[in-house]
């Protein structure tokens, strides 16, 4: 079964509202099978919209990644960020096994 990624380009607004998304989101990914494998490091805007913090988290199945977001403790974790950050996200299934 494939692996599946989060892949989130988001402009912070609020950080103290985003700071406690991003530590009940860690858990709700980490409940799910998921680990960040990229979280807001170094990047170069080649294309698009720049959003200042990325973040990429991988999943072991496109099932898992879907299933957390949808999950109550993700949606917990959401409501912390709702007017906090400008966000795109979208879950993509991986081609390779890594």
């Amino acid at each position: 079964m494939p692996k599946a990624l989060w892949i989130a380009h988001v402009n912070v607004t609020d950080a103290d509202a985003y700071g406690e998304y991003a530590k009940r989101a860690t858990d709700a990914v980490q409940g799910h099978g998921g680990r960040f494998i990229a979280r807001a490091g170094a990047y170069e805007q080649l294309e698009g919209n720049d959003r200042p913090r990325n973040v990429v988290a991988l999943f072991p199945s496109l099932k898992a990644a879907h299933d957390c977001y949808y999950s109550e403790a993700y949606q917990e974790a959401l409501s912390f960020a709702k007017g906090a950050a400008e966000r795109d996200l979208v879950i993509v299934e991986c081609v390779e096994d890594f």
